[in-house]
């Protein structure tokens, strides 16, 4: 069997139910070659999981999902293989944690302007130091029986159409790009989809984005052969991962599954190593 990774998966750092040592022990056990845990906003998984994945003999690449903002909108990057110590991107992360709890706050108030009650210290319990989200205000509007699952939650409450506009602080994707370039690593479009015209595609590749998760959940086959057929064209890294975010019991049907060739990992460690390279030089 050809070494595979998942390079996209989240742990309850940020929105998961896994523990970060608790995935690194599925990868080992899905034979996976490589994983990268890629919390919202933080590095915090990387860090509790990286001497348990030395341990195992598995290669714990270092990712994070950021958020950036794009055309009014939420635009998600991946970032792999970054010095974790750069000032800029240290910086950038703490911003993002503080920009993630005033996008909770105003979620709350909105939702709460539609007869819920609810307040940011509940939320704040239900994260239990994790890097705050949608899910966490989702599991305690189950939680005081407002619904009665996640999917009740969104569709009623946290849905993108049912919260409008939300005001937040997260930083334009260009100068997320830019951070992660200047950390030594590699800057991904997250999970394009149906999210992005070819027009916004261009406008990512022209901030200097370095590649596309070609490969995830979903993506249908039309989707990954667009994507795969243009990081080909233009000189760009392919990635792909399950983007896990459930419980150990279903992670071993999940975790793997949805995953790329570790040619590829190797492509962008060789990447990055030259981009921190000229980084130090400069």
């Amino acid at each position: 069997m050809l070494p595979k990774a998942d390079l996209h998966i989240h742990t309850t750092c940020s929105d998961g139910r896994l523990q970060p040592c608790e995935a690194v022990e599925v990868a080992k056990e899905r034979n996976l070659s490589a994983l990268s845990i890629t919390d919202h906003d933080t590095i915090e998984g990387y860090l509790r999981a990286k001497d348990h994945a030395d341990k195992l003999d598995i290669e714990l690449i270092p990712g994070v999902e950021i958020t950036s903002a794009f055309n009014g909108n939420e635009a998600h990057i991946l970032a792999y293989y970054f010095d974790f110590e750069s000032e800029p991107f240290t910086q950038l992360l703490l911003k993002q944690r503080v920009g993630r709890r005033e996008r909770i706050k105003g979620i709350i108030t909105t939702i709460n302007s539609n007869g819920v009650e609810i307040d940011y210290e509940e939320v704040r319990a239900v994260a239990n130091g994790a890097n705050i989200g949608r899910p966490h205000v989702a599991q305690l509007l189950i939680k005081k029986g407002y619904v009665r699952n996640y999917f009740e939650a969104f569709e009623r409450y946290l849905s993108t159409e049912q919260l409008g506009g939300i005001d937040h602080q997260y930083p334009d994707y260009k100068e997320v790009i830019k951070a992660i370039k200047l950390a030594g690593g590699a800057a991904i479009l997250a999970h394009p989809g149906k999210l992005y015209s070819t027009a916004d595609i261009e406008l990512f590749i022209s901030a200097g984005i370095d590649g596309i998760e070609c490969v995830h959940p979903s993506h249908n086959y039309t989707f990954q052969k667009k994507y795969s057929e243009l990081v080909a064209q233009r000189a760009l890294l392919m990635t792909g991962g399950s983007d896990y975010h459930g419980s150990v019991e279903r992670a071993h049907i999940h975790i793997g599954t949805v995953s790329i060739a570790a040619k590829y990992v190797e492509k962008m460690k060789r990447m990055t190593n030259q981009r921190k390279q000229i980084v130090e030089a400069n």
